[in-house]
């Protein structure tokens, strides 16, 4: 009995350290947990009933990754030429594209899902002491986590491949960062404007598909022509979250160190941008639904 309370009684105590460094209120703690058990319920309700359970997201992603690989890597014949890799390879080149699709889905199926969080959930809305801050941020940290499994499946790939373990792994959450605030920025404004614009959702689908191609996710940067490319990662936060996650995962080197600071820096600014206009809607939605 003491062997299993020793661990609980250290998670305890992180707890604690961290309730006392941490400014928040108990209104700020309790808001959390309840996101906390929101998010688990969102996680359970997506795959209850279904015989693989958890594993479908990873199988989803794992399915977009053989598309895009035959696709990209055995049809059109793109190779790659990365530090410390085997050249011509299509299984390095399926974990170059794997680890620029995994934000990528984070990104677009949290944000997807955000985007409709307050039409679907009304009966929250029109719950006076229920905080509708919290209803984008669910879907946005479900997609998030989930794509932990993908996550884990390409470390364990590379490492098998390459038979390296680099500790730029370990910089992961300051891509986090700026790839949550981007996807929590719109998140918040589009769920806030398909209250009174019900198109918003099927528009969203469009720009997230143009967006999509014009990020360099499933094909190179360096096939952007030249002029461009700068313009494409100063002004595309998600084009420099992706290279990232290929710097600090496959390659352990990051040569983007600029554009991660322009990608936070755009990233926070959306989401103060969209966190605000979120809350001046906020009012209305009761009324309207």
């Amino acid at each position: 009995m003491a062997i299993v309370l020793t661990p609980l009684k250290a998670l305890w105590r992180k707890k604690t350290l961290i309730k006392r460094w941490l400014p928040l209120d108990d209104a700020q703690w309790a808001k959390l947990n309840l996101l906390k058990t929101l998010v688990q319920r969102d996680l359970e309700a997506r795959y209850k009933g279904s015989i693989l359970g958890k594993l479908w997201p990873l199988l989803h992603q794992v399915s977009q990754l053989l598309i895009y690989t035959y696709v990209f890597g055995v049809v059109l014949q793109l190779r790659l030429s990365l530090a410390g890799l085997p050249e011509d390879n299509s299984f390095i080149f399926g974990l170059w594209l794997f680890a620029g699709l995994l934000p990528w889905l984070a990104f677009s199926g949290g944000l997807s899902q955000a985007a409709t969080s307050v039409i679907t959930q009304s009966n929250l809305v029109k719950k006076v002491v229920f905080p509708l801050t919290l209803l984008p941020l669910v879907p946005i940290l479900s997609s998030f986590i989930e794509s932990t499994f993908g996550l884990m499946a390409l470390i364990t790939f590379v490492v098998l491949a390459t038979q390296k373990l680099h500790p730029t792994l370990l910089l992961l959450p300051l891509v986090w960062l700026p790839q949550l605030c981007l996807t929590a920025g719109l998140g918040f404004l589009t769920a806030g404007l398909s209250v009174f614009l019900r198109d918003i959702p099927q528009t969203l689908g469009v720009i997230l598909n143009l967006w999509f191609y014009a990020t360099p996710l499933i094909y190179p940067a360096n096939m952007i022509p030249q002029p461009f490319q700068s313009w494409v990662f100063w002004l595309n936060p998600m084009a420099a979250i992706g290279e990232l996650y290929r710097d600090m995962i496959l390659t352990g080197t990051v040569t983007h160190w600029s554009e991660w600071a322009v990608a936070t820096i755009v990233s926070l600014l959306i989401l103060l941008g969209g966190f605000w206009c979120y809350r001046k809607l906020r009012p209305a939605f009761a009324d309207v639904l």
